[in-house]
C-alpha cells in the first residue's frame, strides 16, 4: 500500500498518492496535514503563490505539459476571474484523476482553494466526466465537508474573500477534454472547440479571464507549497520537474496507478512496479501517453518518463497513460479500434476531422477485412498526413498520429492482411471478438 506522510516533509515519489486505503473524509485528510497549506497560503500574496509555482516548474499533467505557474501569470487583470478544473478524464487508458478524486478528494479541493485565493476567483468549477458518477458523489460530499469546516462559502480566516466550488457533470463527450470545448459546454453551448485567440486566460468561463488546469496538476499545489518550489524542482529532469502519476494497463502483472519521479524510465515502471508481462507473453509495443500517442518498441523501454525524453523517442508523454501491447495483438485491429473511438467522439466542426477520421477508419476496416488493395496502405498514410495539424483541435491528430505509427512500425502486418485477404492474427488477438471475421473469409483462416 502507498505510505501516508505528514506535511511539510513529503518524499519524492509519494506526493499525490500519499494516502492509505480510501481516504474520503476531511478528518482523515487533516490528520495527514491537510489544509495546513491553505492556512499558510492565506498569509501569502497572490504573487508569492504564483512565484512558488513558477519556481517548481510544474508542468500541466493533463497532456499538453504547459508550465502551470506561467499559465497563472498570463491571466488578464479584469475581474471577475474564474478557476476551472478539467476532470473530464476521457483519454483511453487514463484513470489517474479518477483515483485522486475517489480516494484523495480533499487534496484536489485544497489545491482548488489555494488557487482560487491566488487569483481571487469569483467561482471555481470542477468539470467532471459524466460517467464518473461515484467520483462525482465523493467530490460533492467532500465539498460539503469543506463547507462545514468553513473553507467554502464563508470568508476565509483573516480575509474578506469567500470561495465557492461548483462540481459540474459533463455529458460524456471526449471532445470536452479540450479546454475551449469544455468552456463552451460550461457556458451552456454545444461542447465544440473554438479558435484561439482569445485564450481562456482572456475570455474563458462567462467570457472572463479563466485559469484552467487538470486534476492532478491542482492536487499537486499543496505539496509544492509544503516542499517549496525549489525543493519540488530538485526532483525530476531539467525540463520535467517533480513526480507524475502513470496509469499502467494491458497484459502486465500489476496494472494500476503508480507515482514516479520524472527521472525514471518506462522499464522501471513496466517491469519494476508493474511486474513485467503477464502469462509469459512477449511485448510487442507500448503506448507511452494514452491512445492518442504514437507507439514505442520494446527496445525503447529505457526511454525516460520525462516530457522531453518521450518526445525525443518519437512519441508524447500525453496524459500519462501507459498501455502495454503483447504479441497476440493485431496492430491493424488495434488501429481500427483506436480510429473508431475518435470517429465516434469527433464533434464534426472542422472538415479535416469530420471527413478525414472516418476515412482513416474506413481504410483500416477494409484492410482488416481483407478487402484492401496494395495502394491503400500508402493512401492511409496520406490521409493521416492530411489530417494531422489541419484540425481546429488535437482530436484529428489523436487519431492520425498513432495510426501512422502502427503502419510505420508494423507495416508487414498491414501488408499481410492485403496479401492473405484476412487477418493472420484473428484467432489469437484479444480484440477478435470486437471484429468478427466476415463469413466470406472464414475458409481462408488457417486452422
Amino acid at each position: 500500500m502507498p505510505r501516508a506522510h505528514t506535511y511539510p516533509d513529503p518524499k519524492p515519489g509519494d506526493v499525490i498518492l500519499d494516502f492509505v486505503g480510501e481516504r474520503r473524509t476531511i478528518a482523515d485528510y487533516e490528520a495527514a496535514g491537510g489544509y495546513r497549506q491553505l492556512e499558510r497560503a492565506l498569509g501569502m500574496s497572490d504573487k508569492d503563490i504564483v512565484d512558488a509555482l513558477q519556481a517548481s516548474n510544474l508542468r500541466g499533467r493533463g497532456g499538453a505539459g504547459f508550465p502551470t505557474g506561467r499559465k497563472a501569470s498570463f491571466l488578464a487583470p479584469p475581474h471577475p476571474r474564474y478557476l476551472v478544473i478539467n476532470a473530464d478524464e476521457s483519454e483511453p487508458g487514463t484513470f489517474k484523476d479518477r483515483e485522486i478524486m475517489l480516494r484523495n478528494p480533499h487534496a484536489l479541493i485544497e489545491g482548488v482553494l489555494i488557487m482560487s485565493w491566488a487569483i481571487r476567483a469569483a467561482q471555481a468549477f470542477i468539470y467532471i466526466r459524466g460517467e464518473y458518477f461515484t467520483e462525482y458523489e465523493v467530490l460533492v460530499d467532500a465539498v460539503a465537508e469543506a463547507r462545514e469546516r468553513g473553507w467554502v462559502n464563508r470568508p476565509l480566516p483573516g480575509t474578506d474573500y469567500t470561495p465557492d466550488i461548483v462540481v459540474h457533470r459533463g455529458a460524456g463527450a471526449y471532445i470536452c477534454g479540450e479546454e475551449t470545448a469544455l468552456l463552451a459546454s460550461l457556458n451552456g453551448f454545444r461542447g465544440q472547440p473554438t479558435a484561439k485567440p482569445p485564450f481562456p486566460a482572456v475570455a474563458g468561463a462567462y467570457m472572463r479571464p479563466t485559469l484552467l488546469n487538470n486534476v492532478e496538476t491542482i492536487a499537486t499545489v499543496p505539496a509544492i507549497l509544503a516542499m517549496g518550489g525549489e525543493a519540488y524542482a530538485a526532483v525530476g529532469t531539467e525540463q520535467s520537474k517533480g513526480t507524475r502519476v502513470f496509469s499502467l494497463s494491458g497484459p502486465v502483472q500489476r496494472p494500476g496507478n503508480y507515482e514516479m519521479p520524472l527521472t525514471g524510465t518506462f522499464r522501471e515502471l513496466i517491469e519494476g512496479l508493474g511486474g513485467g508481462m503477464a502469462d509469459g507473453r512477449a511485448m510487442k509495443c507500448f503506448i507511452p501517453g494514452g491512445s492518442s500517442t504514437p507507439a514505442l518498441l520494446p527496445e525503447q523501454l529505457d526511454t525516460g518518463l520525462a516530457f522531453e525524453a518521450v518526445q525525443a523517442a518519437g512519441s508524447m508523454a500525453g496524459s500519462g497513460a501507459v498501455i502495454v501491447v503483447d504479441d497476440r495483438t493485431c496492430m491493424v485491429q488495434f488501429g481500427l479500434r483506436v480510429a473508431e473511438f475518435y470517429r465516434h467522439e469527433s464533434c464534426g466542426k472542422c472538415t479535416p476531422c469530420r471527413e478525414g477520421v472516418p476515412w482513416i477508419t474506413s481504410l483500416l476496416r477494409r484492410i482488416e477485412g481483407g478487402e484492401a488493395k496494395d495502394y491503400e496502405i500508402d493512401l492511409l498514410l496520406n490521409v493521416c498526413d492530411r489530417v494531422e495539424g489541419k484540425c481546429l483541435c488535437p482530436l484529428g491528430d489523436a487519431c492520425a498520429m498513432p495510426v501512422r505509427s502502427y503502419v510505420k512500425l508494423f507495416r508487414e502486418e498491414f501488408e499481410a492482411h492485403v496479401r492473405l485477404g484476412h487477418c493472420p492474427y484473428h484467432d489469437m488477438s484479444p480484440l477478435s471478438s470486437l471484429y468478427p471475421m466476415p463469413k466470406s473469409l472464414l475458409p481462408l483462416v488457417p486452422a
